[in-house]
């Protein structure tokens, strides 16, 4: 059975606001009827020094963490030791959770010269982090995005990417607007590529490339659904919405995409 969550993005647009506060995230979620929470690691804060605390936090709310985002740039073959040490302290911290995802994401540039080098280096490093998790029994995925300095935004950067993914050790996180906002049909890429797909995240997107609140857009997030549901899906979709509602008022705008979810998609 598909389950949902919201990622912490929606709130991390007003980070000094919410950065840490997962108590309110967690209550938002709740309030909202859902329960599952992917967090990126910068909205941990001392969290991530204190993973018992942050267990009893969704414990005592009831609410289930069930992914943790990795960022890192990965512009070289290899991982520099800063981002060596943050992967392999992200890895140690998803090992003391039940069932939590490793979400990787690599953070998008100013530009995309010496693409070809560039991608094959983010995957040298999304493979290697990959290898490492799984041999520490951690699950982990891997989510692509669409910033113009995103060496993973075409249809043809995710031919490369989908190539490349060492899929013995991590799977694929499809997101509907970034892959709709790169030019590619949403539906298709997921039906070509179901057998890698360990996690998913929805935001939507108008006809004229503006993130927008869930059901105000051209995304068929039910014809996706229908899909993932028909292929026996049973993982987690997390709602990332980065729209200028979310950034005035994540709480009233992850309301509103959980009653969107209710509404049509369960």
């Amino acid at each position: 059975m598909i389950k949902y969550g919201f990622q912490t993005y929606t709130w991390q647009m007003s980070f000094d606001k919410y950065a840490g506060n997962m108590d309110h995230i967690v209550d938002i979620t709740k309030r909202s009827g859902l329960k599952a929470v992917e967090a990126e690691i910068v909205m941990l804060k001392d969290y991530f020094d204190k993973p018992d605390e942050l267990k009893r936090v969704f414990s005592e709310k009831d609410a289930e963490f069930k992914a943790l985002c990795l960022v890192c740039d990965w512009l070289g073959s290899s991982e520099n030791r800063e981002e060596r040490l943050l992967a392999d302290k992200a890895i140690e911290y998803t090992q003391k959770f039940d069932d939590l995802m490793l979400v990787l994401c690599q953070m998008p540039q100013a530009d995309r010269e010496d693409l070809s080098e560039r991608q094959k280096n983010a995957l040298s490093c999304i493979n290697s982090v990959a290898k490492r998790a799984f041999d520490s029994g951690v699950k982990s995925t891997f989510h692509p995005n669409s910033p113009g300095g995103s060496v993973f935004r075409t249809y043809e950067d995710y031919t490369v990417m989908l190539n490349g993914l060492d899929d013995r050790y991590t799977g694929f996180t499809p997101d509907s607007g970034h892959i709709i906002k790169g030019g590619i049909n949403v539906y298709d890429l997921i039906k070509d590529h179901i057998s890698v797909i360990n996690h998913f995240h929805f935001k939507d997107i108008d006809e004229n490339g503006n993130w927008c609140v869930m059901g105000e857009g051209i995304t068929d997030f039910r014809r996706i659904v229908d899909f993932l549901k028909s292929n026996r899906y049973d993982g987690y979709i997390m709602i990332e919405d980065e729209s200028l509602e979310a950034e005035i008022d994540p709480d009233d705008v992850a309301l509103k995409n959980a009653g969107y979810i209710t509404k049509y998609l369960m």
